[in-house]
């Protein structure tokens, strides 16, 4: 766990507020993570890409979003050798069916449904947190 501790979580988020929410539900919960933050799946990549920035142990993947959608992200990092093995988890308004379908078939390790209120919300980030403090991982 302490390994993961200093791994940096990125969001991959278009709504302002969602993402705000979510850096909220982390520091309420006391989570040790540094949250990154992009916009889109594009900016998401450059991150990724660039070798001065730290792998984020986890990522968090929106996926309705403009110029790079999240099932388009999936794609992209699952298919490059050096990125792949990060575990993605969708977290979405979508609840359509073929959404769901494709991030699996892309590899995402989970599919969760934002909720709408905070408390929930909240709930959602402490479960998805702690299993991923408990699992272990690939360095």
């Amino acid at each position: 766990m302490k390994m993961r501790q200093a791994k940096p979580l990125l969001l991959i988020e278009d709504d302002d507020v969602d993402a705000m929410t979510v850096r909220r539900a982390l520091k309420d919960l006391r989570a040790p993570h540094t949250l990154v933050h992009a916009a889109n799946g594009e900016e998401a990549l450059e991150y990724l890409r660039n070798e001065v920035n730290k792998k984020p142990g986890i990522i968090l993947l929106d996926l309705n979003m403009p110029r790079m959608n999240g099932i388009e992200f999936l794609k992209v990092v699952k298919a490059d050798e050096r990125l792949r093995r990060i575990p993605v988890v969708v977290l979405t308004t979508s609840r359509n069916e073929k959404d769901i379908l494709d991030s699996f078939r892309f590899y995402a390790a989970g599919y969760v449904v934002k909720p709408a209120g905070y408390k929930e919300f909240i709930d959602v980030v402490k479960t998805i947190n702690e299993y991923w403090a408990l699992s272990e991982l690939p360095s």
